[in-house]
């Protein structure tokens, strides 16, 4: 049975060796730990001495998740000579060990929960940090990708920022419904009530303006819909509970514009620090008043209204070695967010073949007797293949060789499958313009027409010399006529 001590800060298991834990699998480093995360205490399985046939006595302890027994935690295994660790991923909880262990010099794996709960019979955790700590010393854990330190600080801005803009989503549609209460057809005749003439008319209407006429008057003259339609959508009752909801939306609203502003100077500032080519002593979003509740227009020409409020793209060439956004589908604030999800060191992945399955885009082939029972992809919950499916998804009408390829494979496959193939054509051609610093040349829809056509003859070609045949272009219209 399991032994326990009485010291404060940890508690010592001895494990049972038995036929679910094998000593005869091959080591190749034995001088290894393994942790099972909790979000209270941590199991730590690690070697601390030999015994008289040579193999390892491993030792298991329990080690609170306070930052005082994280650094009794790595004292100990310092002293135990380890010089690797294998963790799971469980949660968040494993970030602080893995930052710690990291900073004290070990070499942390951070393994995939997955790939090492295959085994049955392993439903504690004391049996769980010997399994992973075993695995590990044997070399079969595959670590799994964490970008360098340096793109720590993007990823985590971007992140949060999407999580912003999720909030800010949120509050638009509490705005549209409290119009919605008060009769306010605003949103069937404005394509965005959060653009400038409906900022406008909200606004007016919380400062006490009732007439439709005088509300319909702040119409932007780019607005599509004449000024008696909106006249007529702003006739409404307004009841004070409701105006009081809207209210507090279009505080909301305002206050979480404010925390993306200040979310896109910190994106910017790990962008400069990244590009060591910048110069700029200063922030470009410096001019941007704080005291203005209404976001200020963007430096730059974009069509997401939930891009950037700067230019990223000459941070991105310098940073990168070549223009990313030249791909069909990439702009700037994508490419930002790919960037803080995969990093600028490629050689991470061996080949293309090795990125695409990692962000879960290629096939995922299973064959048995011969027989292929399956080549659909493998679940993965991975942020960037994400990226790449959304600029997948915005190539449905795009004249490009992508587009042409899209809507093919649409045809043919439905949606989903050629978004995902079509997403993982644009992760090979980021991969090579990344390895190789070249820059992206657009083939054009035509020339993707025309190879596309070479390669249907070539086949026909082809299954009519299996047949006994041979195919010959039509010359003239009598032949079809004929035929």
């Amino acid at each position: 049975m399991a032994k326990y001590n009485k010291k404060p800060d940890h508690k010592t298991v001895t494990p049972k060796i038995t036929k679910n834990n094998p000593k005869y699998l091959k080591q190749i480093n034995p001088y290894v730990a393994g942790i099972d995360i909790g979000s209270r205490s941590h199991f730590v399985a690690a070697p601390v001495s030999c015994n008289a046939n040579g193999d390892m006595e491993i030792e298991v302890r329990e080690f609170s998740s306070f930052t005082p027994d994280l650094e009794a935690l790595a004292d100990w295994l310092e002293a135990c000579g380890v010089t690797s660790v294998a963790m799971e991923s469980t949660g968040t909880y494993w970030i602080p060990l893995y930052e710690l262990l990291e900073s004290r010099g070990f070499s942390v794996n951070l393994v995939d929960a997955r790939h090492v709960k295959n085994v049955t019979g392993r439903k504690s955790d004391v049996t769980d940090c010997q399994w992973i700590q075993q695995l590990h010393a044997c070399g079969l854990l595959a670590p799994a990708f964490r970008p360098a330190d340096k793109i720590l600080p993007l990823r985590s801005y971007t992140r949060q920022r999407s999580t912003l803009v999720a909030e800010v989503a949120t509050h638009v549609q509490r705005m549209q419904k409290a119009l919605t209460q008060m009769n306010l057809h605003l949103s069937n005749v404005l394509r965005d009530i959060t653009g400038l003439t409906g900022m406008t008319i909200i606004r007016a209407i919380l400062k006490g303006e009732r007439n439709p006429k005088k509300l319909a008057g702040f119409r932007d003259p780019r607005c599509r819909q004449p000024m008696d339609v909106i006249e007529k959508s702003l006739t409404g009752n307004y009841r004070p509970e409701h105006l009081f909801s809207l209210k507090q939306a279009v505080e909301s609203f305002d206050f979480y514009q404010h925390q993306i502003l200040d979310c896109d100077k910190k994106i910017e500032q790990a962008l400069m620090a990244l590009n060591q080519h910048s110069t700029e002593a200063g922030n470009s979003l410096s001019s941007i008043g704080q005291k203005s509740l209404t976001p200020k227009p963007r430096t730059y020409k974009s069509k997401d209204g939930n891009a950037l409020y700067f230019d990223p793209r000459k941070h991105l060439v310098s940073i990168l070695g070549t223009d990313i956004t030249k791909i069909p589908g990439i702009e700037a604030n994508l490419a930002v967010k790919i960037l803080s999800e995969v990093g600028t060191d490629m050689s991470r992945w061996p080949s293309v073949k090795h990125f695409t399955s990692w962000l879960g885009l290629s096939p995922n082939n299973k064959v048995s007797g011969g027989k292929q029972l399956s080549s659909r992809t493998k679940p993965a919950a991975n942020k960037a293949a994400m990226f790449f499916r959304l600029a997948a998804n915005g190539l449905h009408k795009s004249q490009t060789a992508l587009g042409g390829f899209l809507r093919r494979t649409k045809a043919k496959l439905g949606a989903p499958k050629a978004i995902t193939a079509t997403a993982r054509k644009i992760a090979v051609i980021f991969y090579f313009m990344l390895t190789q610093s070249k820059e992206y040349v657009e083939a054009g829809l035509d020339y993707y027409d025309k190879q596309y056509k070479e390669r249907v003859v070539k086949g026909l070609k082809k299954r009519a010399a299996q047949l006994g045949f041979a195919l010959a272009p039509i010359t003239n219209l009598e032949q079809i006529r004929g035929a």
